[in-house]
């Protein structure tokens, strides 16, 4: 049975696709028979694919030209991981955002809510879709890939400086992914390197996920990522991404109803169930819809045949249409506001005041 296509708006949990990436600055024709595979669901980017302003907007365009329902994502969190640098405003850590709480609050909120517009309207001028934020992760000292990435060592202040960021970002029209459901912050193993194991107490864990629920609650938080982390205290099986009850519990628990996103199924935490095929039936049986696949060719094209499979079986194919925003020119009025907001951000001492910032390009 051929597979069905799913309403942007209301994407059914048996709606299934792939997001995975191209290999330099420019389509190939290998990227190109890629993105022609109606399993693609959407592209990610990386530092390799950028070196300028006008060579992004470029390859969007590209892309956009060939795929206009493909959205673009990217990592552009700030700190230690922006894929984009050179012209683009750069961002700080998020965790200075908690420095900046503990002085003046409401300072910190209105800047988490600059912040999240700055990096959405950037990335928009450029065709970008999509940052993979906010990290949700409650920063504890201890994870060696969380680190200063998180927002705030408490559960209430990542919360309050989250939804901001939120709010930012979908002022700017971007929607926002939630990352890594349920806390990432308390184990000291990179999730990319090794197989991490959560031993904490569902109680314990339940805290982790507070700034989750709270977003969820406020209806701002269109997509989540599980991490590839080991919780024994629910499921002693599986990681989150490929653990059916990890899934129940934010669908139902926590009343989630957007799209979950795998994490990359080339880390560590993915690859210590076997190969491509079996990570991608995991995934996609434990409820991930939209599965993320970087940096290996030959697995993306091994996800993409199983994801072909099970869509001729029982799954739906997964539409991220309105995922994609508008295109860049419209992005060009709000240049004052941009400027604005950067002032205000280097007085509060998050942004250096670079006479070479972002200015937005007419793309040709």
């Amino acid at each position: 049975m051929p597979a069905t296509l799913e309403s942007a708006s209301e994407v059914s949990p048996s709606a299934l696709g792939v997001i995975t990436n191209i290999e330099g600055q420019a389509l190939t024709h290998d990227d190109r028979e890629l993105l022609r595979s109606p399993a693609v669901s959407g592209l990610i980017l990386f530092s390799r694919n950028f070196s300028s302003i006008e060579q992004l907007q470029s390859l969007s365009a590209d892309v956009k030209t060939m795929r206009p329902d493909l959205p673009l994502f990217v990592d552009q969190e700030g700190g230690r991981v922006q894929r984009f640098r050179e012209g683009f405003t750069r961002l700080p850590a998020m965790l200075s955002l908690e420095t900046l709480w503990l002085e003046q609050p409401q300072l910190a909120v209105d800047a988490a809510q600059k912040l999240g517009w700055l990096m959405a309207w950037e990335l928009g001028c450029c065709g970008v879709d999509v940052s993979f934020a906010p990290v949700l992760d409650i920063e504890r000292g201890v994870s060696r890939v969380i680190g200063d990435r998180g927002f705030a060592t408490d559960a209430a202040r990542v919360s309050l400086l989250t939804r901001a960021f939120v709010a930012g970002m979908a002022d700017a029209g971007m929607k926002a992914v939630g990352k890594h459901f349920p806390g990432h912050g308390a184990i000291e193993a990179d999730s990319h390197l090794e197989f991490p194991v959560d031993s904490r107490s569902l109680a314990q864990l339940d805290y982790d996920m507070r700034p989750f629920r709270y977003l969820i609650q406020h209806g701002v938080m269109a997509g989540v990522m599980p991490a590839h982390v080991l919780y024994p205290a629910l499921d002693n099986r599986h990681t989150a991404g490929f653990s059916s009850r990890w899934m129940q519990m934010l669908r139902q628990s926590l009343g989630f109803n957007g799209v979950i996103f795998s994490d990359d199924l080339s880390m560590a935490g993915a690859a210590h169930y076997g190969d491509y095929a079996v990570r991608t039936e995991l995934a996609a049986q434990a409820g991930c819809q939209a599965l993320v696949t970087c940096n290996d060719r030959d697995g993306a094209w091994a996800v993409i045949h199983t994801v072909e499979r099970l869509q001729s079986q029982n799954f739906s194919s997964l539409s991220l249409l309105d995922w994609c925003r508008d295109q860049p020119d419209s992005f060009r009025q709000q240049q004052a506001q941009a400027e604005q907001i950067r002032t205000a951000l280097v007085d509060a001492g998050l942004i250096a005041a670079d006479p070479c910032h972002f200015i937005m390009k007419e793309h040709v």
